[in-house]
């Protein structure tokens, strides 16, 4: 296929940004496959801040760190990713590479625990404060759930309000699929 899907579109943005020994955020870890791909990218010199407020969600990360030999230098926070300024270590403020989100639900979980507009949006303007130029923020946007449409409608706002000499904003999904198919919104740090 020559058109990558969500996640995979995902993980080539990311890809491109993350070097052996960066500094990143995964904003919400969920079952932990994007924690685990980011230990590994950014290797045993590099260090990941992986977010969630749900203990099922840390639980999981911390098993799938551990069959990978990925636990090392990942920091698993109990917390909301609006938080995300008071956990970053010194040396890794204003020199993080790439965060990314998966906005909505837990997967296999309670499907009323979702990530909030409020929230979210916080914590992209955390992130962007703390990332440094040529950083990117990767959100995947899932929005068919209760409280989903009014995440998207805000979160676009907020990144179509960016200032374009600071930032440029990818928007990227397919628009012919059935339902509400998530995208991707992609915010690159210029300056």
């Amino acid at each position: 296929m020559t058109i990558e899907r969500i996640l995979d579109y995902a993980h080539s943005l990311i890809k491109k940004t993350i070097e052996p020994g960066d500094a990143v955020i995964d904003g919400t870890c969920g079952n932990g496959h994007d924690t685990a791909f980011l230990a590994e990218l950014v290797g045993e010199e590099g260090h990941v801040y992986a977010f969630d407020v749900q203990e099922k969600a840390i639980s999981n990360t911390k098993e799938r760190l551990a069959e990978h030999g990925l636990a090392n230098h990942t920091s698993l926070i109990h917390d909301s990713h609006a938080n995300v300024q008071n956990y970053l270590k010194d040396k890794h403020q204003h020199n993080i590479s790439a965060a990314i989100y998966n906005l909505g639900y837990l997967p296999g979980s309670d499907k009323s625990v979702v990530t909030k507009p409020e929230g979210t949006i916080q914590s992209v303007e955390n992130v962007l404060e703390t990332l440094k130029k040529g950083g990117l923020v990767v959100l995947v946007v899932y929005h068919g759930h209760p409280g989903g449409a009014e995440e998207k409608e805000a979160i676009l706002d907020y990144v179509s309000g960016l200032d374009s000499k600071h930032y440029q904003v990818l928007h990227y999904g397919f628009i012919n699929k059935k339902r509400t198919p998530p995208f991707i919104l992609a915010i690159e740090k210029l300056s």
